[in-house]
């Protein structure tokens, strides 16, 4: 819970000294990139790294958590007026970093990093400052030493990975020293632990530390924006809370979980499934979900992935014709993973912390979601000479067009959400038979149904439809490529441009997850 505590007067000292200390770092920064040339990514990180060392021992000189939640406030507010007005350079990312973003892209790093301080003391200041300690730690330290060593002697870029460039030599040194400050401090604090992690074995808890180092470095190759200074912190943070304090999720379920998301993720690269932002995605989620949800929450994530991933590769000859109608191929990236798993994501966070049986249900509701939409996708184009029409007016449109359904793709979609269904109902999914069998299908096959008909509204209305002058075909892509490899922009037809399909896909998983959810907690049962 939100904590907020008093001030107590023995703690102004300690206040006035830290922000002392910060307005030192920054006018130090200024100075060594103004007078000496000195980089500014180089200065900039070095700040950043210090900032995560002098939070590690805030506990240790204040008593209470309001001063460092004001420094952490006045921090945030500086931070955001110097975004807009640019009082020192020196706190803000250069152009040639964001060389691979769009020109009105900004990074809010600076931003970030005092907000998820700021929340970490409100949030666990009171009985879990060595979480808030470790993870701010490692971002402030693993993150700025990746970043250095990516400019400086990273010559190995990781391709299909995110916007902003990624090295192979920053991520090695992303994940070394992350799981080197992990272990020290898990095992420096682990006198302090009272819950699950209270005396597991030194090596379990090695083996924790090198996971977290997994998925932090996950998470820093991943965003961009500054969104790692962020995400780095929250990840660590929750995993490590809810070990502590969930006493359903154990160490070594986390740990085999963590293994076979791993390994699936390396998987789907082989195979080609994913591409290597996917894949990573992949891994994050699958760490979350398998490490902390089990069978019961595992084997229809497993079911969704597994099937629309080979029914995406079947037909491929019949489906090529609407290859270059579609946004995406069939090799899925993070955004994708993002759309058809996001919300998935976040109702297994959710139950972690509450234990609420009902999101087990908009759990198995999105994914029956995500499912129906795969499946009435790729029957609908698979099948032979089928016909469509647009769900607003009915009219008859070629297949394959957004907002289009099919008699074989809406009957794929009922089939694909069922199967979601029995594949929680065939590890026992205990809350299932509480509901009951035919009750459970009904609810979860029509969520996902009435979903993937929300999602071909979304389709027909507001997603974006472009027109490919290269072709003349009507396109969810932005560009086209001439025979000589060149990119000519796509005309807009209709929709919104910001809309595209991973963002209606999202509003598809959100919707069978509301449906299902509000169906739940209307039954007395779940209460």
């Amino acid at each position: 819970m939100l904590n907020l505590q008093a001030p107590l007067p023995q703690d102004f000292p300690a206040f006035f000294l830290t922000l002392s200390l910060v307005l030192l770092f920054v006018l130090l920064a200024e100075l060594l990139t103004r007078k000496f040339s000195i980089s500014a990514l180089v200065v900039r990180k070095i700040v950043h790294l210090s900032m995560g060392v002098v939070i590690f021992f805030v506990p240790a000189y204040f008593q209470s958590n309001f001063y460092p939640a004001l420094a952490a406030a006045l921090l945030l507010l500086f931070n955001g007026l110097n975004i807009r007005q640019k009082w020192f350079g020196s706190l803000l990312a250069l152009p040639e970093e964001r060389s691979a973003q769009p020109p009105a892209m900004k990074s809010y790093g600076s931003l970030l990093f005092p907000l998820v301080f700021l929340l970490q003391l409100l949030f666990l200041w009171e009985s879990h400052k060595w979480i808030l300690q470790t993870s701010m730690l490692v971002m402030g330290v693993s993150d700025s030493l990746a970043a250095l060593v990516g400019s400086s002697v990273g010559k190995k870029h990781i391709e299909h990975l995110t916007k902003s460039p990624k090295t192979v030599e920053g991520s090695i040194t992303m994940f070394l020293s992350g799981f080197v400050l992990l272990s020290a401090s898990i095992l420096v604090f682990s006198t302090q632990f009272t819950g699950g992690l209270a005396g597991k074995p030194f090596v379990m808890l090695l083996a924790l530390a090198l996971l977290l180092a997994l998925v932090a470095t996950a998470v820093e190759a991943l965003l961009s924006h500054g969104l790692d200074n962020f995400f780095i912190p929250v990840s660590i943070a929750y995993v490590l809370y809810i070990l502590e304090m969930n006493n359903t999720i154990h160490l070594e379920q986390f740990l085999l979980g963590g293994l076979f998301a791993l390994l699936l993720a390396i998987f789907s690269i082989k195979v080609k499934f994913l591409d290597n932002s996917g894949a990573t995605a992949t891994f994050l989620l699958g760490t979350t979900i398998f490490g902390v949800g089990g069978v019961e929450w595992t084997v229809p994530l497993l079911t969704f992935y597994l099937l629309s991933s080979v029914l995406s590769k079947l037909g491929k000859k019949r489906k090529a014709k609407f290859d270059l109608v579609f946004e995406k191929g069939s090799q899925r990236d993070a955004g994708q993973v993002y759309a058809n798993g996001g919300i998935a994501w976040i109702m297994m966070i959710l139950f972690s912390l509450t234990n609420n049986p009902a999101l087990f249900f908009a759990y198995l509701g999105t994914l029956a979601a995500v499912q129906a939409d795969t499946w009435a996708t790729e029957i609908g184009t698979m099948w032979p000479n089928p016909k469509a029409w647009l769900v607003t007016t009915f009219k008859e449109v070629p297949v394959g067009t957004s907002g289009g359904v099919s008699v074989p793709g809406t009957s794929g979609a009922f089939l694909g959400s069922l199967f979601i269904c029995a594949s929680a109902l065939a590890v026992n999914a205990k809350w299932m038979n509480e509901f009951g069998v035919v009750q459970s299908f009904l609810l979860i096959g029509f969520s996902g149904l009435l979903a993937s008909m929300v999602d071909s509204f979304f389709g027909a209305t507001v997603q974006a439809q472009y027109f490919d002058p290269i072709r003349e075909k009507v396109t969810e892509r932005t560009h086209s490529m001439t025979p000589d490899g060149s990119l000519v922009e796509n005309r807009l037809l209709k929709g919104t441009p910001l809309v595209n399909n991973d963002l209606v896909n999202t509003l598809c998983a959100l919707s069978g997850s509301a449906l299902a959810y509000t169906v739940i907690q209307n039954v007395h049962l779940f209460k």
